[in-house]
C-alpha cells in the first residue's frame, strides 16, 4: 500500500514540504501588511518536484481610518450620544437624542462613508469621510474608553452642501444604510472648501456633532431639508 504523506507540516516554526525523496524548509517572512500563503503540489512517481505559489494580498490604502488596536465589539456614550463600535465590521452606529438635532449616523470606514438620518428633516444623506480630517476607528475607541472625554474637544467642522439627485439604490451601501434610510428620501452631500461656505444660507443647515471630535453642517435647498 502507498503511503500518503502531507503535502506539508510545521517544522520548528517553519514550513516544509514533503516529497518520498526529499524535502525542503520554507521560511515564511513575516509582513503585517500583507498575507503569505505557500502551496506545496504534488508529484508524480517517476519525477518528483516542488512547486510553491506565493499568494500576496496587499492592504488597500483606502482603509487608512481602518487603524485598530482591537476588533472587539464596544458600547458607550457621549453626552446624548449612545454609540456601538463594530471594529471587525469596520462599523460605528451613533443614536443621537438631542431634542435641536436628533439624528441616527452609521459610520462605514471600510468604504470610508458616513450615512445620517436627520429626524427633524426626514431625509438621509451620505457622505465621503476624509481620512485626514474624521477621527479613525480607533480613535473613537479610545475616545469612549476615556473617563474625561473633555481631552476630545471639537477642533474643526465641516460644511457639506446636499446634492439635488436623490439615491436610489440604497442596497449598494449595505445592509445598515438601506434599514436606516429606507423609509426617507437619500442623498448625497459635497464636501464645501473653505471659503465658499459664506454663500450657503445658514437657515438650510442641520448641526450635528460627532461625538466630541467635529461638527458638521449638512446643508442645501431640498425638499425637506
Amino acid at each position: 500500500m502507498t503511503q500518503h504523506h502531507p503535502p506539508f507540516e510545521t517544522l520548528n516554526g517553519s514550513t516544509v514540504c514533503n516529497s518520498h525523496l526529499s524535502s525542503k524548509v520554507i521560511d515564511l517572512p513575516a509582513h503585517k501588511g500583507l498575507f503569505i500563503c505557500y502551496v506545496c503540489l504534488g508529484t508524480s512517481e517517476s519525477i518528483r518536484t516542488m512547486s510553491s505559489i506565493l499568494m500576496v494580498i496587499l492592504l488597500s490604502p483606502s482603509l487608512a481610518l481602518m487603524n485598530i488596536s482591537d476588533n472587539h465589539p464596544l458600547d458607550g456614550s457621549v453626552g446624548t450620544q449612545i454609540i456601538h463600535v463594530n471594529a471587525f465590521r469596520g462599523m460605528v452606529s451613533i443614536r443621537d437624542n438631542n431634542v435641536l438635532s436628533e439624528w441616527d449616523g452609521s459610520l462605514n470606514y471600510k468604504n470610508a462613508l458616513l450615512a445620517a438620518k436627520l429626524f427633524s428633516k426626514m431625509a438621509c444623506v451620505l457622505v465621503k469621510m476624509d481620512p485626514t480630517l474624521f477621527p479613525t476607528l480607533d480613535d473613537i475607541r479610545k475616545a469612549l474608553g476615556q473617563q474625561d472625554l473633555k481631552q476630545y474637544p471639537s477642533t474643526h467642522g465641516l460644511t457639506y452642501t446636499v446634492l439635488p439627485s436623490r439615491v436610489k439604490n440604497l442596497v449598494q451601501y449595505g445592509v445598515t444604510i438601506k434599514d436606516m434610510c429606507r423609509d426617507v428620501p437619500t442623498y448625497f452631500a459635497h464636501q464645501q472648501k473653505k471659503g465658499t461656505a459664506l454663500a450657503i444660507d445658514p437657515d438650510s443647515c442641520f448641526e450635528l456633532q460627532l461625538l466630541s471630535f467635529m461638527g458638521l453642517s449638512i446643508c442645501g435647498e431640498i425638499p425637506g431639508l
